[in-house]
């Protein structure tokens, strides 16, 4: 499915517009807004990128962007070339994994009002039962890479640094295995399971 993709979204525009829909739609549920957008913010990152070079990715917000990071580009949570932080902000950035030097693209709050419709959904204006999502649609087709805006950045060296789970131990409790450095017994058996019982 990627190839192809990458094929459609080459250039966003009145004929690749509607098969990213259907592709989103099949990835995420749905045509969800922020996939849409980000289809835009990837590919305006791509363009801003040397030829050639191997790239990670940070998404400030874990809503819909990523999945549009992970259906155009190599990068995804993974295989750990998409690192996703908890920032709240509608921002992405694809930089060199060596220099760490790349561009961040986010939706701009004072460019965004001019698609009132967009601007709602974004800045949660109006509760999702009363906005209009053909129109959000309609909107972010209009708009294109006009909403956003693009700055070259540089990535912290101590994000640089390849991940690794590092040593692993045998938790004493449930004998699962799980990263050394959580401790002396696995984080579910310190309580940070998600499960009931």
């Amino acid at each position: 499915m990627k190839p192809n993709l990458e094929a459609q979204m080459e250039a966003v525009g009145e004929s690749r517009y509607d098969e990213f829909v259907e592709a989103t739609v099949r990835f995420h549920g749905y045509p969800a807004p922020g996939v849409l957008l980000g289809c835009y913010m990837v590919t305006a990152a791509q363009r801003q990128l040397p030829q050639g070079i191997l790239y990670d990715a940070v998404c400030e917000t874990a809503w819909c962007l990523p999945d549009a990071v992970q259906m155009l580009t190599p990068c995804t949570a993974g295989n750990g070339w998409l690192r996703i932080l908890p920032l709240g902000r509608f921002a992405l950035s694809l930089y060199d994994k060596y220099s760490g030097e790349g561009i961040r693209v986010f939706l701009d709050a004072g460019k965004v009002n001019q698609w009132p419709d967009v601007a709602d959904w974004h800045l949660k204006r109006k509760p999702k039962p009363q906005q209009n999502p053909q129109r959000i649609r309609d909107q972010i087709r209009a708009a294109g890479e006009r909403m956003f805006t693009m700055a070259p950045i540089k990535i912290r060296s101590d994000f640089l640094v390849k991940r690794s789970k590092g040593p692993i131990r045998i938790c004493p409790l449930c004998q699962e295995a799980y990263p050394q450095r959580h401790g002396e017994i696995c984080r579910c058996c310190q309580g940070d399971s998600p499960y009931e019982g």
